[in-house]
């Protein structure tokens, strides 16, 4: 056990719900009777999932600032159909549309920023209203139709990497990318074990590093087999990369910058954030115009993969980016959470949605299960704090956020 603990970096219950999620495929993998884990039920979960982990990503910004937006389903499909209409009404260029989308998107979280930062309205009350207006707005100006998009779409939402090399029977391009995506954790890995060395007197064990590169080579490797070894012409997904690279800049923005840092100390404690120096209207204003920014972003990837924009689209996105963001394991008073941690509670949804359709569940007892998951996750979380333990985040990854840390960085940046 002390052996296995050395090659985790930690405590076992560290990694709480990286084990749940993978319970959970492994159990609905035998339930399915071998359906969960195919090459074709993968691409799917990316592809018809990845715009959720989107909206996750900047709700775990706005809870993180003890906010909430429930206006993020309304405002994607606002956005994607005043790009639709636009394109139809004016022969626009498909990425003149999409730049105009993002720009209504940004809009609309400064229309929120407003309110919140200026104003002193809150989040909640702030993005109720906003959730009336632009749903409002999306049957309004649609008039109740579905308007088509152009073709250029469906890569950004239902498209795949496109073949390279030579034929190897598998996807050369998902290949390649697996295989940097090893050399990356190679490097990390290997770089993390200097700096303990440098930090600690003590020689510090080079095999629970070497081990720990193995088995997550082992399943990047396994990972990337599955996603480039399906029917011909596809790899992986356009949308999982467009979410790939999302969660590596804003897990940059959360942790490595001072904007992020300002994020956690005005959710932490807004009060201590201030005499420290942060503009905590400013780091609201911006926090909230990024949410609606990666709100049109979602509505973007699924504009690609239903081909027409639709007044009913975006209803109930902010649910599953909620729930997401909770069962990652941010806390509900806002100060703690991560982008990673949040892409967990995210996959968690996922494969849920997932393995409960492949087992033939109808979408009420879905939803209710789903329900279960959310308040089982936050119930143990609140339980954990009243007696004095390490929250979910603590449990996930160690070094995350906490308050006292994050107020500290706020102080450092006076």
């Amino acid at each position: 056990m002390k052996q296995i603990k050395k090659v985790l970096g930690g405590e076992l219950r560290q990694y709480t719900m990286v084990f749940a999620l993978v319970a959970l495929i492994v159990i609905f993998n035998i339930a399915s009777g071998g359906r969960m884990v195919t090459s074709s039920n993968f691409q799917n979960l990316i592809t018809g999932y990845s715009y959720v982990l989107v909206l996750a990503i900047g709700m775990l910004m706005v809870v993180v600032i003890g906010q909430i937006d429930l206006s993020v389903g309304s405002a994607a499909a606002f956005c994607s159909m005043s790009m639709a209409l636009l394109m139809r009404e004016f022969s626009l260029p498909w990425w003149v549309g999409m730049l105009i989308g993002l720009a209504i998107g940004a809009a609309i979280g400064a229309w929120h920023g407003f309110w919140l930062a200026k104003v002193g309205i809150p989040g909640f009350i702030t993005t109720l209203g906003g959730m009336m207006i632009f749903r409002g707005g999306v049957i309004w100006i649609s008039k109740s139709i579905s308007i088509p998009v152009p073709k250029e779409f469906t890569f950004f939402g239902a498209g795949h990497l496109p073949a390279w090399g030579p034929e190897t029977g598998m996807s050369n391009l998902t290949l390649l990318l697996g295989g940097l995506a090893i050399v990356a954790i190679v490097l990390q890995q290997l770089s993390k074990h200097r700096r303990m060395e440098r930090l600690s007197e003590e020689k510090e064990d080079l095999w629970p590093t070497l081990v720990r590169i193995v088995l997550i080579s082992a399943v990047l490797a396994y990972l990337t087999w599955l996603f480039a070894s399906g029917r011909p012409g596809t790899s992986f997904p356009v949308p999982g990369v467009i979410l790939v690279i999302l969660v590596l800049i804003y897990h940059t923005i959360t942790q490595r910058t001072r904007f992020g840092r300002h994020i956690y100390a005005v959710g932490g404690n807004k009060s201590a954030a201030a005499l420290s120096g942060v503009n905590v209207k400013k780091t609201y204003f911006l926090t909230m115009l990024n949410m609606s920014f990666l709100a049109a972003i979602a509505g973007i990837m699924f504009l690609g993969r239903s081909t027409s924009a639709g007044p009913s689209d975006g209803t109930g996105w902010e649910l599953d980016a909620v729930a997401s963001v909770f069962i990652g394991g941010a806390a509900v008073s806002g100060g703690i959470g991560t982008v990673l941690n949040t892409m967990v509670g995210g996959m968690v949804m996922v494969v849920l949605n997932s393995g409960l359709m492949l087992m033939g569940v109808g979408a009420d007892k879905t939803q209710v299960i789903k329900g279960l998951v959310l308040l089982a996750a936050v119930a143990f979380d609140v339980y954990n704090k009243q007696q004095g333990r390490k929250s979910i985040i603590a449990h996930l990854f160690p070094g995350a956020g906490t308050d006292s840390q994050e107020g500290n960085s706020a102080k450092s940046d006076k």
